[in-house]
């Protein structure tokens, strides 16, 4: 009789999870005693910096914090978030209203779909993007329509190129600069157009921006809501996953137009009870951390980001110093796909990395490369491609 019992059709329109294919080939060449260097997820080496454990570990012995926190977050996390965005952008914020802590930024962006898709509304989504920009409307039963991304256009949304008739029916644009996965940033005048469009056609803009304090070499990445009109029609997305190496704890926030966070706030009240105060209190610490920490991480990110383009480039790869974010995009071997490459660099090496398929259609002939490990470690994986002889050609990978 249970085979009887089908999943719901939105499970259907999913396509695969790469991300879940990748760890069933990991474990198993666990089991088979590979030695594996995975520069596969998005997920920070190390631990949070050590007045957020300390601050994580006085509130846990807080018996107030032990019950179920407010649906709308600590009223102090709420002004912490709020104070860092006016000492990060010089954005007012009212923090009762204008900004929502999150279980992470993927839960509050695929909840906003579940808030805000109707089935059949069409949704705008650059592509490649990450997952739950397209996923989310998915599961909402939205219609995507794609916004290929192109190197020759530095991977910038080509808003001239959208069809009047497709912007007169878009309800949504999700967007994501500094970008996962591309490593893509856009100049403050693209955010003026982006928000000029959303105005002209009425759509709701939602910005992913939570690889903007993972920036390099004097650039200073541009936030949404600095644009004068931005907050009339838009929210914007953060973590303290990258930059606080708390990828664990689930802690992210949105902030931007009340009537939108309204809306999202009112799905949350009935699917979860929000972050635990513990972990707020922790949050609030992050935020309020010096600058020199940020300096901390950001040199660290770039070193790795020079030290794996120099290894790179000695085995035939050219790639652009990315502007910010902790990844590389890679271009794949003309002639091979990004699932056959990154399959085949993990079995002969024990090197993960995600095939660019994986953030959808316009990845394909890329895959990233997370510089989630030290030099030493990033050393190891360009000397074992080196040993199997994998190298980047205009024609074809040579292997052994």
């Amino acid at each position: 009789m249970v085979d009887l019992i089908t999943p719901a059709q939105r499970l259907s329109a999913l396509p695969p999870y790469v991300f879940a294919r990748l760890d069933e080939l990991k474990a198993r060449a666990r089991e088979q005693g590979l030695d594996l260097i995975d520069l596969g997820m998005g997920n920070p080496d190390g631990s949070a910096p050590q007045p957020v454990i300390e601050a994580a570990i006085a509130a846990l012995k807080n018996p107030a914090n032990h019950g179920y926190p407010p649906f709308e977050g600590t009223a102090n996390f709420r002004r912490a978030i709020t104070n860092w965005y006016h000492r990060r952008y010089d954005v007012e914020l009212d923090p009762d209203s204008e900004a929502l802590p999150l279980l992470g930024s993927k839960e509050g962006l695929a909840h906003l779909a579940l808030a805000y898709v109707n089935p059949g509304d069409l949704i705008l989504v650059p592509s490649p993007a990450y997952p739950v920009h397209f996923r989310g409307p998915l599961i909402a039963g939205g219609e995507i329509h794609s916004l290929v991304l192109k190197r020759e256009n530095d991977w910038l949304i080509d808003l001239g190129a959208i069809p009047d008739q497709v912007a007169q029916r878009a309800k949504i644009l999700y967007f994501n600069y500094p970008s996962n996965p591309t490593t893509a940033t856009a100049p403050r005048e693209f955010f003026e157009e982006i928000v000029a469009f959303a105005r002209r056609y009425s759509i709701l803009l939602v910005h992913d921006l939570c690889y903007a304090e993972l920036a390099f070499d004097g650039y200073q990445p541009t936030s949404l809501l600095e644009i004068p009109g931005a907050k009339d029609i838009g929210v914007e997305f953060h973590t303290l996953s990258k930059t606080y190496n708390m990828a664990g704890w689930r802690v992210g926030f949105v902030v931007g137009n009340s009537r939108i966070i309204q809306g999202l706030r009112t799905l949350k009240t009935n699917l979860d009870y929000g972050i635990f105060a513990a972990l707020q209190t922790a949050a609030e610490a992050a935020l309020q951390l010096p600058d020199v920490y940020l300096q901390d991480v950001q040199n660290r990110y770039r070193r790795r980001r020079d030290f794996m383009i120099e290894g790179l480039a000695e085995l035939g790869w050219q790639i652009p110093k990315s502007k910010a974010t902790m990844y590389l995009w890679v271009p794949c071997p003309v002639g091979v796909s990004s699932t056959d490459f990154a399959l085949d660099v993990l079995q002969q090496t024990g090197v993960v990395l995600t095939p660019g398929n994986a953030f959808g259609i316009g990845g394909e002939g890329y895959v990233r490369i997370s510089l989630i490990a030290e030099c030493d470690r990033l050393g190891e994986a360009l000397n074992r491609l080196k040993q199997a002889n994998i190298r980047y050609q205009a024609e074809t990978m040579v292997k052994v």
